[in-house]
């Protein structure tokens, strides 16, 4: 494992005992002071469900275009569907991907913040109805491993062990279906860019055996190839937020495969409810003294309320769909 330029924790250690699970925490907590990204094992995540959600997503991208574009995410004030490849931005440039965006279920909320334009229904393909099954099994499975992960955070940062329940509401989540298809061109490709999540925590799987995701450490780009049975997990800006700096936020990035290969992948974003404001965690003293504070970009403000967070970062990827459906906040200063 030495070679793979990020650590390997093993989340069943945390019912191994006491000090297996005390070894964990300290694990945990270095992990994300020192690099934000580790390699996930033990999640009890089968290998079938898997294979299964791997097989959806093939034959998800297979469907004929017109399939894919009848749910694609301009029909959604959401931010909901299908992306096709290009209709992506990060920092203004274009991903080379094409995805499926799907969040919880919601009745749609017409007043109140800005950030409630987040809530709806998703779109989903009625050429696949087997896609909203394994996907709904999906979110059940890696909600668990999230909760799971962020009593064990809260403990090894000093907090009570229901920090994170206590202050997240009910989630948000995201689960992105994602395709890179190879390119031919000799330099390598954007696949999508240089970038630090908008809100907690991320699970990310990886297609078995293909590489291209790449995080920034000690101002250079490294390559974190997936690890067979292990999700590639990150924090995002609000646990920076949360712990004044302790932890921070990883830029990182996907370089696309050389054609004719592709990519799948499937972030979970686990986040806490759009109305929720996370306090910040009082730390011991010893830790306290390592936080650097809070990254201080005026072109990227890290907000405490996850609503603003997770609408500023949506409005910046999907610029035609705020000007469809959102025109009163493109350019808002404050989204900036």
């Amino acid at each position: 494992m030495a070679d793979l330029n990020l650590p390997v924790l093993d989340l069943s250690q945390l019912d191994n005992g006491i000090e297996a699970a005390a070894r964990f925490r300290d694990d945990l907590r270095a992990a994300t002071h020192d690099v934000g990204f580790f390699y996930l094992t033990g999640t009890g995540v089968t290998a079938d469900l898997s294979r299964r959600l791997h097989r959806a997503a093939l034959d998800f991208f297979a469907l004929p275009e017109e399939e894919k574009l009848s749910i694609e995410n301009v029909k959604s004030p959401h931010f909901r569907g299908y992306t096709r490849v290009g209709g992506e931005r990060t920092q203004g440039k274009v991903d080379w991907r094409e995805q499926i965006d799907i969040g919880p279920e919601r009745e749609t909320v017409t007043d109140g913040p800005a950030f409630n334009r987040l809530l709806g229904p998703n779109l989903w393909p009625a050429a696949q109805p087997e896609l909203r099954e394994v996907v709904t099994e999906w979110h059940a499975q890696l909600s668990g491993v999230a909760r799971k992960l962020l009593r064990a955070w809260a403990l090894a940062l000093g907090a009570d062990e229901s920090y994170f329940e206590s202050n997240f509401g009910d989630p948000s989540t995201l689960i992105k279906i994602v395709r890179y298809p190879g390119t031919n061109e000799p330099a390598p490709q954007q696949g999508v860019g240089a970038h630090k999540d908008s809100g907690v925590l991320t699970l990310l799987w990886v297609e078995p055996g293909v590489g291209g995701l790449q995080v920034e450490r000690d101002g250079k780009w490294v390559d974190a190839p997936p690890v067979d049975g292990a999700f590639v997990v990150n924090i995002g800006e609000l646990l920076e937020y949360a712990t004044g700096g302790y932890l921070k936020a990883t830029n990182h990035r996907v370089i696309s495969p050389k054609a004719p290969n592709e990519r799948i992948s499937v972030p979970f974003f686990f986040n806490p409810a759009l109305d929720a404001r996370l306090s910040l965690i009082d730390l011991p003293a010893e830790l306290a003294a390592e936080a650097r504070g809070v990254t201080a970009d005026p072109t990227n403000p890290i907000h405490s309320l996850y609503g603003e967070n997770a609408l500023k970062s949506r409005l910046r990827a999907h610029p035609d769909v705020a000007a469809i459906h959102h025109p009163d906040l493109v350019g808002a200063s404050q989204l900036r």
